[in-house]
């Protein structure tokens, strides 16, 4: 399995990648979106390291719902599976954005921000999450 972890935004697309080793890595994100589209570039992506799966950071509520943002990701979601034809499995994005800038030291937040340095690190997040749920089970250790 190949991944490419996505950290959905309008502005910008925060990606990683990940594969059978279990370990998600940063990926330059997108950061143009709202004015270039973005497809090119993902199919450019997806094709160059050979990905088999897509994974996309869902925002769910605090309370477990969804929200409008839901309904973006929904949109893109449909898009990506349209387009490329891959398997796309929704992680819980709760949070992540808040963890990946809280590793950031406070002063540098707001240069970084828009270079999608956060955004890849949320999709790195989200995509770790989903890498570690496929993960068997360690076996116990004799002792």
């Amino acid at each position: 399995m190949r991944c490419l972890g996505i950290d959905y935004g309008a502005k910008r697309l925060g990606l990683s990648h990940g594969d059978e080793v279990g370990v998600a890595v940063p990926l330059p994100a997108l950061t143009d979106v709202a004015t270039v589209e973005p497809w090119a570039r993902l199919g450019q992506l997806i094709q160059e390291r050979r990905i088999t799966d897509l994974v996309v950071g869902y925002p769910y509520n605090m309370d477990g719902s969804v929200g409008f943002k839901a309904k973006e990701v929904d949109a893109f979601v449909a898009q990506l599976k349209e387009r490329f034809g891959l398997p796309v499995h929704l992680v819980d994005e709760t949070l992540t954005s808040y963890a990946a800038e809280s590793s950031i030291k406070k002063q540098d937040r707001r240069a970084v921000r828009d270079s999608g340095l956060i955004d890849s690190r949320a999709a790195t997040i989200i995509l770790q999450d989903f890498l570690d749920q496929q993960q068997p089970p360690a076996l116990p250790s004799e002792e």
